[in-house]
């Protein structure tokens, strides 16, 4: 035990006189006494006038013999004495303090010179050094030896000493305690100040396993070695935070003996302010108050083991004075310093104290008459030899004849075998146990230290923790929280604040886990939850929202009539085929106009039909895609502008063959006159044709989704299925498309009476433009756009092919009919020959005067040609004309 700031060797002393006869011998208290030569050093400055917290389990101690000796069904008729053994922390003078305990003197080992009474028991402090110093010795005679410190692991897994029992709980769950407290408040960077020695060292691997289990970081680790743990006041000059430490708001101080309660002293007062302390039920605040700034401590949270409520022992504590324990040397020094009271010089004997004066009623930083549990491990302590001394006379009882009145003479090492298996309920009604590895872990109660203003000194019960209920149900906690000295709110206690919704955990190199940065997921992905390591990737049919914190469900999308998109290039498909079919009505309607039968009026009339078929084709790449739109969407679109091209290729090839023919043996002029052109259509049809047929029997296209392209939607559209027929058959149409522009580019500086090479040349640079740049924006562009895009492409294509081609022909037509005539044509040509009569005239001079060889062949060719179905075209008639006009003017 502790005792003025020493620690004392506690033995109960049972004399047996009878079974049956009256109760004598010593009788209780009055029979004790405390040994030692050092009570002098009690004579410390101030140590008399605030009494350690050790000192109340000296009465304790008393309070429990007492109710034993009152107590008929337990050891009845047998008084329990006792003695107080008084040492400092030395290990010699533990050894001699022993040595008189088990002989008597300290001179002569092996010799005991007790005679009317011996020690049956000893308890033994909190130390565990204590324990093992005095057990070694008491090991070597197998005398029971109880401790009621805090529950130490070693000495239970330790087969060097059998005969040390432990009073205390087992408290093995204070580390999962604390680190659910701290998980309850989000507490992740905590600092650590533990006494070094046996169960400091177990804690700390305890508690490091938990906050390694649950992500929290331990911050510093502050080893108090054992030099610094003294009472003498020197100690107290020793800093043990520092400020480097600083900026920890939360620290878990892990206290092994009462001397570490000292350690108070050490922490850097300014660093005290606005701290958060959690620490177990051995700390204690420091009784003067001198030495720390206000309210220092307040809002400490302290884990204290759970017991019941010893009734009477506050009256007990009140009656407590110097007269009824006149041999207690502390006590009398301690009521002289706080009751005013003076000696006799007759017999040095108090006097004059402070009417009706007691313990309860002293400030709380001078005593505190809760009991702690030590405390009660004490009283604890004391039931259970009790207890054991009782069912052990009662063996023997039964073993002998009790009818001389013969007293029963045993050994102290027969109380183990009772001591390692006793069990009982305190008064209290707490289950005692004496044997380790039976013991279950103790309930917890989370205590709030107040301390505003200085002095008031109350522990307030939170919540408790209870380690044999389900995990979440572990801890329970109220929120009548009384937080330290300048905070206001639930402090903070992260190295790094928290990732919110949306981002996730990124460790900072060379840093514990709990420094981290914060990192914005990647695109459809999330994180519902703070301070997730890992962002969780939103599946194919759903998508992330704008915070990154849900997953939703895309809805199914396509190019539809109802979109503005689909509105829009619908209705421009639909004006531009009811605008090609107007054209073609007017071109029906004039069709024996000069304008209309240049360069074949029957090309015209199928390439305003193909373009009709054009324009129609986007319809089928709007709306729901289904099997049957995907195969006709490609085919259609190759087909149908193939035949446009084609068309047009005709049409480029007539007008060379019309103005290139000079023979009339050659073979050119069979091909102008036969119509060969006419079979460019069909021939490259077929060809595009079988393109696509091959193309549908291998890879044809089919409905496909495209979930990534936009966000939020399910994209339905065609695959093309084999991208190389695809390519092959675009290809095709753009080699046509590029034969014609070649084509037309060489003759479009031809005589341009009703010659539409130059709108044939410009029509094929429109269409190989579009194309050229449909395929880069094609293979950049995402879901409905690339269909927009091809869609777009065909209409514009189309387009292209209709303006240059049949908008200066409607011009003429409606605008200016005047020009839609041969009259209208010669006259335009008056300046390069003169007038119609000088042309009739040549005309006529090539009829009648002799001709060159020039001049023969050039009538051949007018006569042929007026013979061949073209015969009867505006723009032949007026090339002859022109042509005549050139060669006789030269």
């Amino acid at each position: 035990m502790i005792f003025a700031m020493a620690q004392y060797l506690v033995t109960i002393q049972v004399v047996v006189m009878g079974f049956i006869q009256e109760e004598s011998a010593l009788q209780g208290p009055s029979q004790g006494h405390i040994e030692g030569d050092d009570v002098g050093e009690l004579e410390e400055p101030g140590l008399a006038q605030h009494v350690p917290n050790s000192y109340q389990n000296v009465l304790a101690f008393l309070f429990a013999i007492e109710q034993i000796n009152k107590n008929p069904h337990l050891l009845p008729n047998i008084s329990l004495g006792y003695e107080f053994h008084n040492f400092p922390y030395s290990h010699w003078r533990m050894l001699e303090t022993s040595l008189i305990l088990l002989t008597g003197q300290n001179d002569i080992p092996n010799y005991s010179c007790r005679r009317k009474s011996k020690s049956v028991a000893v308890l033994t402090g909190t130390s565990w050094a204590a324990s093992a110093q005095v057990g070694t010795l008491l090991e070597l005679y197998k005398f029971p030896q109880v401790s009621f410190g805090s529950f130490d692991p070693v000495l239970r897994d330790n087969g060097q000493f059998p005969s040390i029992y432990q009073a205390a709980p087992k408290d093995t769950s204070l580390a999962l305690a604390m680190v659910s407290l701290l998980l309850h408040f989000r507490w992740t960077w905590v600092g650590l100040v533990i006494m070094e020695g046996q169960k400091g060292f177990q804690f700390l691997s305890d508690v490091r396993v938990e906050m390694d289990r649950n992500k929290i970081c331990v911050a510093f680790v502050k080893m108090v070695s054992t030099h610094l743990v003294s009472y003498m006041a020197s100690a107290k000059e020793y800093i043990i935070l520092t400020k480097e430490t600083s900026q920890v708001n939360v620290v878990i101080i892990y206290y092994d003996t009462d001397f570490l309660n000292d350690v108070n002293h050490n922490i850097e007062q300014n660093l005290l302010t606005g701290k958060v302390w959690v620490t177990n039920s051995q700390w204690h605040a420091d009784m003067t108050g001198k030495n720390f700034i206000l309210n220092s401590f307040h809002g400490t949270l302290i884990f204290s083991n759970h017991h019941e409520e010893i009734s009477d022992f506050k009256t007990f504590v009140q009656e407590a004075n110097p007269s009824k324990y006149p041999e207690d040397f502390y006590l009398t020094r301690f009521w002289f310093s706080n009751f005013h009271c003076s000696f006799s010089d007759a017999d040095c004997s108090l006097k004059d104290c402070t009417p009706n004066a007691s313990l309860v009623h002293l400030p709380a930083n001078h005593f505190d008459p809760t009991m702690t549990d030590w405390s009660h491990n004490v009283h604890n302590a004391v039931y259970a030899v009790a207890h054991a001394l009782h069912e052990m006379l009662l063996q023997q009882a039964q073993m002998s004849l009790m009818g001389n009145k013969k007293v029963t003479i045993f050994s102290p090492w027969q109380l183990n075998p009772i001591l390692k298996n006793i069990q009982f309920n305190n008064p209290a009604g707490d289950q005692v146990n004496l044997n380790d590895r039976s013991k279950v872990d103790v309930q917890y109660d989370i205590l709030n230290f107040w301390n505003f203003p200085e002095g008031l000194r109350l522990k307030v019960k939170l919540g408790a923790f209870n380690p044999h209920v389900p995990h979440d149900q572990q801890l329970s906690l109220s929120d009548m929280i009384e937080w330290a000295t300048g905070i206001t709110e639930m402090p903070y206690s992260v190295c790094s604040e928290s990732c919110h919704h949306g981002f996730r955990k990124t460790s900072q190199e060379g840093k514990p886990a709990c420094c981290f940065d914060c990192t914005p997921c990647p695109e459809n992905e999330i994180t519902n939850d703070t301070d997730m390591e890992q962002c969780v990737k939103c599946s194919d049919d759903h998508y992330a929202t704008i915070q990154q914190d849900l997953c939703l469900q895309k809805s199914v999308t396509f190019l539809a009539h109802e979109d503005l998109m689909g509105k829009m290039l619908a209705g421009t498909a639909l004006s531009l085929t009811v605008l090609t079919a107007a054209v073609l009505g007017l071109f029906v309607k004039h069709q024996d106009t000069p304008i209309v039968k240049a360069n074949n009026r029957a090309l015209s009339y199928t390439l305003l039909i193909s373009l009709i078929f054009c324009f129609l084709c986007p319809l089928l790449f709007i709306g729901q895609p289904n099997t049957a739109t995907c195969i006709l969407q490609q085919t259609t679109f190759a087909v149908v502008f193939t035949v446009a091209v084609s068309t047009v290729l005709a049409k480029t090839i007539t007008v060379v063959l019309a103005f290139k023919v000079t023979a009339p043996g050659r073979r050119m002029r069979q091909l102008l006159v036969s119509g060969a052109p006419n079979y460019i259509i069909p021939i490259c049809t077929m060809i595009q044709l079988t393109l696509c047929g091959v193309w549908m029997g291998t890879n044809p296209p089919y409905i496909d989704t495209d979930a990534h392209s936009e966000h939020g939607h399910i994209v339905i559209m065609c695959n093309k299925g084999s991208l190389a027929a695809f390519y092959c058959v675009l290809g095709y149409l753009g080699s046509l498309a590029m034969l014609s522009f070649t084509v037309a580019f060489l003759v479009r500086n031809l005589p341009d009476s009703f010659n539409e090479a130059k709108f044939l040349t410009f029509s094929m640079l429109v269409f190989c433009s579009v194309w050229v740049t449909f395929l880069p924006m094609y293979h950049s562009s995402k879901g409905k756009v690339i269909v927009a895009m091809e869609v777009f492409s065909i209409l514009v294509s189309g387009a292209g092919l209709l303006g240059c081609i049949f908008a200066p022909k409607c011009y003429i037509i409606l605008l200016r009919p005047e020009r839609n005539s041969l009259h209208g044509f010669r006259d335009k040509r008056k300046n390069r020959c003169k007038n119609l009569l000088v042309i009739k005239f040549l005309m006529w001079q090539a009829s009648v005067a002799p001709r060159s060889a020039a001049q023969r062949q050039q009538q051949q060719l007018v006569n042929n040609l007026k013979r061949s179905p073209l015969g009867s075209s505006p723009a032949l008639q007026s090339s002859f004309a022109e042509e005549a006009c050139y060669s006789t003017s030269h």
